[in-house]
């Protein structure tokens, strides 16, 4: 029988469950990632640099993304390698995302194509902090019977 795996995850925090049968879940990990709770001025060491331009006046540098948003697609990219990792034992032939839509997005981007064609189903809601018996209500449109 084909294992389904269930990840459920916002931007600092994941559950990894396994799916035994269509009204079961079985936790495999959690993941915690603090740093995507910090302050985004905590994040940051230094202050933004300055430059001089033509006209004589001065200006910031802003970066491209902010702290926290980088800070979640770190969290994207560890746990798409975990996934990655996992695939590759053979713990699972069968993948169902569950996150927030920012780090979905991210989660997506960062997928290897191996893992990515595991994916059956992908649902954009925060329901990291359900109950399993919860999550699988809100599930049970996804979850393959």
């Amino acid at each position: 029988m084909d294992t389904t795996w269930i990840l459920v995850a916002n931007a600092s925090h994941a559950r990894l469950f396994n799916l035994e049968a269509p009204d079961a879940l079985v936790l495999v990990r959690e993941f915690s990632h603090p740093q995507s709770r910090e302050r985004a001025s905590d994040l940051v060491t230094d202050k933004p640099g300055h430059y001089l331009s033509d006209g004589g006046k001065h200006g910031n540098y802003s970066p491209a993304e902010s702290p926290k948003h980088q800070e979640m697609e770190r969290f994207a990219q560890q746990l798409a390698q975990e996934l990655d990792h996992q695939r590759a034992a053979g713990h699972y032939q069968h993948l169902i995302l569950v996150a927030s839509p920012a780090l979905l997005g991210a989660l997506n981007s960062s997928l290897d194509h191996h893992v990515r064609a595991l994916v059956k189903a992908t649902v954009d809601k925060d329901y990291v902090h359900e109950r399993p018996h919860e999550l699988l209500q809100h599930l049970k449109s996804v979850i393959p019977l």
